[in-house]
């Protein structure tokens, strides 16, 4: 038989999940979550099953007023859906992550699920498993021998041909780099806001708030990475990035609209670079727009558990 328990404590909640989160890849350093739990402030509900007073699994969640349901601490919002991908119900035996879920009264929203993390889980409630809820995009290096011409050869010559007609024109005009020149954030935020506006990441001051937070932290660990494609003097794109544990997460980016093209020369700037300095992986998070295929990156499916659908259909008919 599980107890299941709820940890409301911040501090107890740090050292439970400090304890028992693996960590796998950036999104999983608490200091990381703790970004946006500053500016978003929504109290977190950690959810503790135990077995013989040991605990075998750990559901972190945070209740999000203005969308009514729990998601995964610290239930950071942008267009209404939590952000940070790659999340886990901890579960050291079968039967937990089941426990866990079915301990929670309210709906749950449940985003960016990694597949090795939903073992045992059979309809919950009586609801649906757990769904496909988008797909990431991952480099790996190692593939090509860590040789950037061989991860060219991927593409046909056809589409090469189009990529060198689409890129020559502005690489003609005269690029260069700029590295770590963390003044350039302002410029990624200012693109990104200009180009996206109320779609744009930035566009609601606490996820702005907290992204500013994680590159003064990133920074202050010399893990953040800025990479600016400068025409001429001018900055046309900058994209902001994390390196840890031979992992190199690339965050978030801004470009000029003028110049069509500059968002792909910098992306495979970060594949040549990841070459060079061998890194186990580029995640280039969720969302295609349009090139990761293209650039015929590796797909990582991710899950979703959303309960708020069915419990709403229960209500209806109640």
């Amino acid at each position: 038989m599980l107890k299941v328990s709820i940890c409301r404590d911040l501090d107890k909640c740090r050292e439970l999940w400090e304890r028992l989160w693996p960590q796998e890849c950036l999104f999983d350093l608490w200091a990381v979550r703790y970004c946006f739990a500053k500016y978003y402030a929504h109290l977190p509900e950690f959810y503790i099953a135990e077995k013989d007073s040991k605990i075998v699994g750990m559901l972190p969640l945070s209740w999000i007023e203005e969308t009514q349901r729990y998601s995964f601490f610290p239930g950071e919002l942008w267009q209404g859906k939590t952000w940070l991908e790659q999340n886990k119900i901890v579960s050291f035996i079968p039967a937990a992550a089941k426990a866990l879920l079915e301990h929670v009264s309210r709906p749950i929203h449940l985003r960016y699920l990694l597949s090795g993390y939903l073992s045992g889980l059979s309809p919950v409630n009586g609801e649906n498993e757990c769904v496909l809820d988008e797909t990431g995009y991952l480099f790996i290096p190692a593939r090509y021998d860590y040789v950037f011409d061989r991860y060219m050869e991927e593409f046909s010559t056809r589409s090469r041909k189009k990529l060198i007609r689409e890129l020559n024109p502005i690489e003609a005009r005269g690029i260069s780099y700029r590295f770590d020149h963390f003044p350039d954030m302002e410029k990624l935020f200012e693109m990104n806001l200009c180009s996206f506006k109320e779609y744009s990441y930035f566009y609601d001051r606490r996820f702005l708030r907290s992204f500013e937070a994680l590159a003064v932290w990133l920074k202050a660990r010399r893990m953040l990475r800025i990479t600016t494609l400068l025409l001429g003097e001018e900055a046309v794109a900058v994209d902001m990035g994390a390196v840890w544990n031979s992992q190199y997460t690339v965050l978030a980016g801004g470009t000029n609209p003028e110049f069509p093209g500059v968002a792909k020369i910098i992306n495979f700037q970060h594949l040549k670079q990841a070459c060079i300095e061998k890194f186990a992986l580029v995640d280039f998070l969720c969302g295609d727009f349009g090139w990761k295929n293209l650039f015929h990156l590796q797909p990582r499916p991710l899950y979703l558990i959303d309960t708020s659908a069915h419990r709403a259909a229960v209500g209806n008919r109640t």
